[in-house]
């Protein structure tokens, strides 16, 4: 054996674990490489009054999240979500949040789901601020919720304004995990927030984990309230 036969070992070896890399094909989630070249995936579809929140804007209503409830996957998915949305809320600051009972809603109005684009009754919003000390009333719906990669989530909220009943902010966003923007933004909020199973973080709880999934999702569409 003379002094080139162990590099030559070396190189076949180096051939044989680059043949044992399996190939994406289309049918399955984007590569790394695409992901880690794709910037964050930012909302677009987003609707503001103003570039800042009322000053007298302190408390708002929060009513249970909605999904049709002729669907499986939206009626899991509003289930899981109703808390993560309540507690993403809680962390922007900019307001007080209080979250109504869909029990309350049924006495009041005969029905304990309102999403916002059916006819209100003319003392909806009235009746809330008076009953919770609101300034605002935030609808939210559940528009999409697949549990399996790639996983989705859409969402649809709108935050009305009690006096004057204006919309202050408004947005309708599905988060599709089969984008590389996508989930090059869920990666980046995992590692901002350290999400984590048990006492261990998980690299890919945000892209594998649907609650995770739509925590980044909601955490994201509301980064896009107006300043306070």
């Amino acid at each position: 054996m003379d002094a080139k036969t162990p590099v030559l070992i070396l190189c076949l070896l180096a051939l044989l674990d680059i043949a044992s890399v399996p190939v994406l094909t289309g049918c399955e989630s984007p590569g790394a490489a695409a992901v880690l070249l794709s910037q964050p995936y930012k909302p677009g579809n987003v609707f503001d009054a103003s570039r800042q929140l009322p000053a007298g804007l302190k408390r708002v209503a929060v009513l249970p999240l909605v999904g049709d409830p002729q669907s499986t996957d939206l009626t899991v998915g509003r289930d899981t979500l109703q808390p993560v949305l309540i507690a993403e809320l809680n962390k922007t600051r900019k307001f007080e949040v209080i979250s109504v009972p869909a029990k309350d809603l049924e006495r009041l109005f005969g029905r304990a789901e309102w999403t916002g684009d059916e006819i209100l009754p003319a003392n909806f919003l009235d009746l809330l601020g008076k009953k919770y000390g609101c300034d605002a009333v935030l609808f939210c719906r559940l528009t999409e919720y697949q549990a399996y990669v790639p996983l989705a989530v859409g969402w649809r909220l709108r935050l009305v304004e009690v006096d004057g009943q204006r919309t202050l902010w408004a947005g309708d966003e599905q988060f599709d995990g089969g984008k590389p923007s996508v989930l090059a933004g869920a990666r980046f909020y995992e590692r901002r927030e350290e999400v984590q199973l048990g006492d261990e973080t998980a690299d890919w709880l945000a892209i594998n984990s649907p609650r995770c999934f739509g925590q980044y999702s909601i955490a994201c569409l509301l980064g896009t309230l107006p300043a306070r």
